[in-house]
């Protein structure tokens, strides 16, 4: 057999240190990869300035020219030359301004890094009684005296020049002038009060005029953002979105304080669960004003959805979290698109209640307008409706009653009854499982009023089509309720509430089930295991390599008590215990409630159609069933009379 050649040690190179300019190229690297890049960091500063309006202008996708043009406070002459160096910044000046940051740029590195990569001049103004601007070349620190008004110019010309190679990676000029507008975008989702214009080769491509919010007047910031969404997403985005605000006591942008920090909050837009996509491509978070990528925000939006988001549906939301500055760290990556929280949990759980909040609300509860079209989905109430809060009707006067020892849970007839001061009709035995409790009420409590116009939202029941769809009529025309979904979701919510103060109840094995776990798994059986044994389960460590399962849920005694106590444990190490708890719990409640909710060919009367709408109207998220599907729909006059072609 041949032997094999160790390979010789490489030529010995000394230890020296890199030139200034091969230093930046090697910053530009991080800081600029396309375009984009650069258009994102010249508005950042720019923003920083305290620009009311931005303007950039692109040259074949951006590749020959850059330009960021604003109306802010300028750069004084004699700082003109520091401002293109390596590491200076007026943002910070020491560690404590780092570990603070409230400015959109900081690390005083963007301008040096792409001087070293491209052709850069800044043209500046500042009001300080300058009787002109300055212009200065990035190449040879020329400084020149030229006619501007107050602000800043940006030039970014032939990006990539000095660096070849890195430019043949670039895409096509439409899709690198894509990327640059969606850059633009992202900052003008967050800053209402700000217009933004974008030409490309002399065209105008995009442009987003100022919408600032006159508290004075009564204008509130929510509606100033409203407003900017719905011209930068587009009308139906707004149309198919609730708003968010959490804690419902506070004014989203003003400042809150708690024990001298900044208090945590949450507000924005999200989408309806209708309005869900097959891609995340319209998830817009955003914190102190930065638009990043966070897995925390994320997944706790995600959460707030899952019990109403059909299969792999993704959300479509703008979500503005505002946390004090040193309880978040924002220098973990070159362009600042991703952020460290100090107490991650607390803002997992702010994001997810806020949103869940948000779509708790029946939509079907809202003051639906009289007068004007509606489309054949439960999602065109104007946004404004969502604004403002709608009172809570009050459920039909039902009582639960406790279950007898020895009752099946699932037995769902067991847990609630008609009260007695019910009139006849309603006091028929099928009701019980066609109209169960939203919430304890007194036996001396009438049902609901219906709304000032004098119909119910859901309007009132006409017929049943085939046992499985119920058609009610309404001020704007014809609704459609799919029963068992409508009566499952009603049946769940009831369900929760009656478990929140009890854990799930559990089966003891009787041989333990042990497997072989890892050393996270083994600390996390160890360290949750209060928050297992409200799941049901009893995880304890058999060996300082093996974990033991001695108790599963009881609606889960039948599957695979391994895989059940691993995927658990998975979940426990990377989420929040109470999510996990909340998600676990949910999934046996659902399955219960599904077969306890009225079936499909079962006849109704009109009293218990009637009873179903009127309690779909007070339960939360009561639009879609369990499993995100729509429970009900409207078609209005205008759709109606499309189909048999009247007015034509």
């Amino acid at each position: 057999m041949p032997r094999v050649n160790a390979p010789l040690p490489a030529h010995r190179r000394p230890i020296r240190e890199l030139p200034d300019e091969l230093i930046s190229q090697i910053a530009a690297g991080e800081v600029v990869e396309r375009p984009a890049s650069v258009v994102r960091e010249l508005v950042d500063n720019a923003l920083d300035a305290g620009a009311t309006q931005i303007t950039v202008r692109l040259q074949a996708g951006g590749i020959r020219l850059i330009s960021v043009e604003d109306d802010g406070i300028g750069i004084l002459r004699e700082e003109l030359p520091t401002a293109l160096k390596r590491h200076a910044t007026s943002k910070i000046a020491s560690l404590n301004d780092l570990e603070a940051v409230d400015t959109m740029g900081f690390r005083g590195e963007a301008l040096a890094a792409i001087c070293s990569i491209a052709e850069v001049s800044v043209l500046t103004r500042t009001d300080e009684g300058a009787a002109h601007g300055w212009l200065l070349d990035g190449r040879s620190g020329e400084l020149q005296p030229t006619a501007r008004a107050r602000g800043t110019t940006v030039e970014v010309r032939e990006l990539f020049f000095a660096t070849p190679a890195r430019r043949k990676f670039l895409k096509s000029e439409s899709t690198e002038l894509a990327h640059c507008i969606e850059a633009v975008r992202r900052h003008a989702l967050a800053r209402p009060e700000v217009g933004f214009a974008i030409w490309h080769d002399g065209k105008l491509v995009a442009q987003w005029r100022a919408v600032a919010p006159d508290l004075a007047g009564g204008e509130h910031l929510l509606d100033a953002l409203r407003r900017r969404l719905a011209d930068v997403l587009g009308e139906e985005f707004i149309e198919n979105a609730v708003a968010v605000n959490w804690p419902a006591s506070d004014v989203p942008g003003e400042e809150a304080t708690a024990g001298g920090q900044q208090r945590l909050r949450v507000w924005g837009f999200a989408g309806v669960p209708d309005a869900a996509r097959s891609r995340a491509d319209w998830q817009f978070a955003y914190v102190n004003g930065r638009f990043v990528r966070d897995k925390v925000i994320t997944h706790a939006a995600r959460s707030a959805y899952e019990d109403v988001l059909h299969g792999h549906r993704q959300p479509v939301y703008a979500l503005y979290v505002s946390i004090d500055p040193t309880r978040v760290d924002v220098n973990v990556h070159p362009t600042k698109i991703e952020v460290r929280f100090r107490d991650s949990r607390e803002v997992h759980q702010a994001v997810r209640h806020a949103v869940e909040g948000a779509l708790a609300a029946p939509r079907s509860a809202q003051t639906l307008p009289v007068t004007g079209p509606l489309s054949a989905t439960p999602t065109e109430t104007p946004a404004s409706t969502f604004l403002a809060p709608v009172p809570r009707q009050q459920p039909l006067p039902w009582r639960p009653e406790a279950p007898q020892a020895g009752q099946r849970v699932s037995d769902l007839e067991a847990l609630w009854r008609p009260a007695e001061r019910i009139a006849a009709p309603l006091d028929a035995p099928d009701i019980r499982r066609a109209e169960p409790v939203f919430a304890p009420t007194p036996a001396t409590q009438e049902a609901p009023a219906p709304l000032p116009d004098g119909e119910w939202p859901l309007g009132r029941a006409v017929a049943q089509l085939h046992g499985v769809y119920i058609l009610a009529e309404n001020a704007q025309g014809l609704v459609v309720v799919d029963m068992h979904a409508a009566h499952e979701r009603i049946v769940y919510e009831r369900l929760k509430q009656q478990l929140d103060a009890h854990q799930i109840a559990s089966q003891p094995q009787l041989i333990p089930a042990t497997f072989a776990a890892t050393p996270e798994e083994v600390a996390t059986a160890e360290t949750a295991a209060e928050v297992l044994a409200q799941l049901g389960l009893e995880i304890v460590p058999f060996s300082p390599r093996t974990l033991a399962v001695r108790a599963v849920p009881t609606t889960l005694a039948a599957g695979d008590p391994v895989e059940l106590a691993r995927s658990v444990l998975a979940e426990l190490s990377q989420h929040d215990a109470s999510t996990v708890v909340q998600r676990a719990r949910n999934e046996l409640l659902a399955t219960m409630a599904c077969h306890g909710a009225v079936r499909a060919n079962r006849r109704l009367t009109l009293d218990e159609m009637n009873a179903l709408l009127r309690q779909m109207e007070v339960t939360e998220r009561s639009d879609q069933c369990n499993h995100g599907r729509p429970t009900w729909r409207q078609l209005g006059m205008k759709d109606l009379d499309a189909l048999f072609l009247r007015g034509r």
